[in-house]
């Protein structure tokens, strides 16, 4: 086959310098890093902004300054040990061995993800090795914005209460030991991965972790004071939308930087992404209407945000149709599981799980893990996927076995991280109270932190 002369070739397209090796591919290396960058604005200030209005005002610097600690703690954990534990090579089936990615060599080399490999049962190579044509450092960062933003919405489950010493220790620990292993299982080549079980994006890595981790962690760390879980009112609604417009709007980068490339399965993934969400808002908010007479901001952004979480397991994997089908159950199930399930539970009326993360994360991402096992298409998959011929139940062969394994994989994720999280609060318990004292919960920010934040009328009451 000929190749073009180099003179023929725009000096801005030539490759072989040292800044721009043959192996790099500058659209896909930009989308990659600009993909990251709406998921680190997801969090830093969106979810920031987000926490720190849609509590009540005393705790807003507290909401609030707990996602941004724990967005740069993870960083450094990240660079340091973790990225390898996640996507490096083989410790355990479930876990990778740690080791720093901070080194030039490693992060200007070109990116792989050793493990990825997909073999025949005969031994023969079915799907090659992850090798995305961008250099490492910029899936180190990629991978660590993931990391960052499943603590912070894990934190939602715990705000208004929990010792910001103890949340500290939790960070690092918890990155460690639990959502290195997820991430290692379905994406960085371990057992779940190479099993066939989906997730596209992040809706059990991300969602379903973070979710039953913090219900978990609400339950050890205990409730907010009385008064405060009786009356909640979000100090700033307007920045609450604010901070969910972020939101929704990064989710392009979320969703769409998982192909590990600016192709077709990155732009089917984001609209798949924008579909899904506007529909589940939608029909969460007609519930609202329907059963309460009024429509909720609040009732809005969550079921924003489910759809956002149910959609992200199988965003590049399912047909536009099936994201609004996705949509209208994302909408209902964790609006029943909340308005209805959750006022009728002995234990979930126990557990003071303060946004309700539970069910717009736990909730929404097994439904959507079990719903891509139902709709995922076979050429989409086939785009994505390391296990050839995946399909999802509707359209039969082995649908009906990818069912089954998208309901196992959930169940490996809700077991880990229901254990691991425990013994975790428990260890840091025996060094520092997991919940702050009485005389904190009665003041909020001006005691924690001897700061406050500015409300434009008290702490969002009503006269």
């Amino acid at each position: 086959m000929a190749t073009a002369s180099p003179d023929l070739v725009p000096l801005a397209y030539q490759a072989g310098t040292a800044a721009v090796p043959i192996w790099l591919n500058k659209g896909d290396n930009a989308w990659q890093m600009i993909a990251a960058t709406l998921v680190g604005l997801q969090s830093v200030p969106g979810l920031v902004i987000l926490y720190g209005s849609i509590v009540k005002k005393k705790w807003a610097v507290n909401s609030a300054f707990m996602a941004l600690y724990a967005f740069a703690a993870v960083v450094i954990c990240w660079v340091t040990w973790a990225y390898k534990m996640s996507f490096g090579q083989q410790l355990l089936p479930f876990w990778g061995k740690a080791g720093p990615a901070l080194g030039q060599k490693f992060l200007l080399g070109w990116a792989t993800l050793p493990k990825t490999a997909q073999y025949h049962s005969n031994g023969e190579l079915e799907t090659a090795m992850i090798q995305p044509f961008y250099p490492m450092a910029t899936m180190v960062w990629f991978q660590c914005v993931f990391a960052a933003i499943t603590l912070i919405l894990l934190a939602g489950s715990l705000l208004g209460r929990m010792n910001i010493k103890a949340w500290m220790m939790f960070v690092p620990l918890w990155l460690t030991f639990s959502y290195t292993v997820g991430a290692f299982s379905l994406w960085g080549g371990g057992f779940l991965f190479h099993w066939g079980v989906m997730d596209y994006s992040g809706g059990y890595v991300i969602h379903l972790s973070a979710g039953i981790a913090g219900f978990t962690a609400a339950y050890w760390v205990g409730p907010r004071l009385k008064a405060d879980r009786e009356r909640f009112p979000p100090n700033n609604v307007l920045m609450t939308l604010a901070g969910a417009g972020l939101l929704w709007m990064g989710w392009a980068g979320f969703n769409g930087g998982d192909p590990y490339s600016a192709n077709i399965d990155s732009s089917m993934a984001v609209l798949n992404t924008h579909i899904c969400a506007a529909t589940s808002l939608l029909v969460w908010t007609w519930l609202d209407v329907i059963f309460f007479n009024k429509p909720s901001v609040i009732g809005a952004v969550q079921g924003m945000i489910t759809g956002l979480v149910c959609i992200t397991p199988g965003a590049g994997l399912v047909q536009g149709w099936a994201a609004i089908v996705m949509g209208v159950l994302s909408g209902s199930v964790p609006w029943f599981t909340m308005m209805i399930v959750h006022k009728r539970s002995k234990l979930l009326q126990k557990v003071d799980d303060t946004l309700g993360v539970f069910h717009t994360h736990a909730v929404a991402g097994f439904l959507g893990g079990i719903l891509t096992g139902v709709f995922a298409e076979p050429e989409l998959c086939n785009l994505f996927l390391p296990v050839t011929n995946s399909r999802g139940g509707v359209y039969g062969g082995s649908g009906g076995i990818q069912v089954l394994k998208q309901i196992a994989g959930g169940l490996c994720v809700i077991g880990w991280n229901v254990v691991i999280t425990t013994i975790i609060c428990l260890a840091i318990k025996l060094v520092v109270p997991l919940r702050m004292p009485d005389n904190e919960l009665l003041i909020g920010d001006d005691a924690v932190h001897g700061e406050e934040a500015y409300a434009l009328w008290g702490d969002g009451e009503k006269v």
